[in-house]
């Protein structure tokens, strides 16, 4: 037993280790696209790295959606959103360079309401106790209007320009290097940094959760607290290289652009393999979710930068959060 549980520490570690290799690889493909295609690095943030970083919330729940873990799959989903605004967004911008976490208007006045309106959608398709296959059609059909609607706005918004640096991002081991000097190369990161989340988010995840089942704790609490941050782990390794190498928009861009996809990315294409059945336990999670955001969209309508402060208040919200559904 004590083998077990040493094996699941061991996998949380090993994991978490190969997230942070996965985030560098994906910021740094993410920044030789946006600079190569002269694309906005919010774009890029909110389509290439958000889906990449997506990606071990969309295998958790398929699994569980396979294996009808209907309750894992919510948690995993509000579990995230939430994770990803207070404990990403909180120490991302305690982190930033400055004097908090700089945040384009646009971002504001566009991105932040379509991700609210997305998290109420949610909230109104629970009304009648379940997420059917319909209303995972709707979601799906929603991803790729979103998805469309980014890359016709790409042709409108400016060229990186000084969000990018002016070098060609590389990156050194051991005195051998490489700069991402093509879109090839760009890709080629991209992918690797991808699929190293993969692999770390499902390590971490597996290890979390069988520390957690041999301790007793219940599945929504599972999916809500344990699978949820191991899920939310890319986002946050990403978010916090991204800021640190002064890409704000990347960095807010994968954040913002990850709560969209969890909602009509995974619970559309978990909808659509089984339906979800929705507990009345869950709204409050759901106000929570949305909560979160609000404070985020109100808090930026007089000022383009989260300060200091508000990460530090973001980030023991939600500590008093988790406090909440552990005791």
């Amino acid at each position: 037993m004590q083998f077990m549980e040493l094996l699941s520490v061991a996998s949380v570690a090993g994991g978490l280790i190969i997230l942070c290799i996965g985030g560098y690889a994906l910021v740094l493909g993410g920044v030789g696209l946006a600079k190569k295609l002269q694309i906005s690095s919010m774009v890029i943030g909110l389509t290439v790295v958000a889906y990449g970083t997506s990606t071990p919330e969309l295998a958790a729940s398929i699994t569980a959606a396979i294996n009808s873990h209907t309750d894992l799959i919510l948690g995993n989903i509000i579990g995230s959103n939430i994770s990803n605004m207070g404990m990403v967004i909180g120490i991302s911008t305690m982190l930033a360079v400055g004097t908090g976490l700089g945040i384009r208007t646009r971002t504001v006045r566009r991105w932040l309401p379509i991700m609210i309106f997305v998290s109420v959608l949610l909230v109104l398709f629970s009304y009648d106790g379940e997420i059917s296959s319909i209303d995972g059609v709707i979601l799906i059909a929603g991803l790729i209007i979103f998805t469309v609607y980014i890359i016709r706005t790409a042709k409108k918004q400016p060229s990186v320009g000084d969000s990018i640096e002016d070098e060609d991002p590389e990156i050194h081991v051991s005195g051998f290097r490489v700069r991402i000097n093509t879109v090839p190369k760009a890709i080629i990161f991209v992918c690797i940094g991808a699929g190293l989340l993969f692999v770390g988010g499902d390590l971490t995840v597996d290890g979390a959760v069988a520390i957690s089942e041999s301790l007793g704790i219940s599945q929504l609490v599972i999916g809500i607290v344990i699978v949820a941050i191991g899920t939310s782990l890319p986002e946050l390794v990403t978010s916090v290289i991204a800021v640190r190498k002064g890409q704000m928009d990347i960095g807010v861009g994968n954040i913002i652009g990850s709560n969209i996809y969890n909602i009509l990315l995974i619970c559309g294409i978990a909808s659509v393999v089984v339906g979800i059945p929705v507990s009345s336990d869950i709204f409050t999670h759901y106000y929570i979710m949305i909560a979160f955001s609000l404070v985020l969209f109100v808090g930026l309508r007089k000022s383009k930068t989260i300060p200091k402060q508000i990460g530090y208040g973001l980030a023991a919200a939600f500590v008093i959060y988790l406090g909440s559904l552990l005791l």
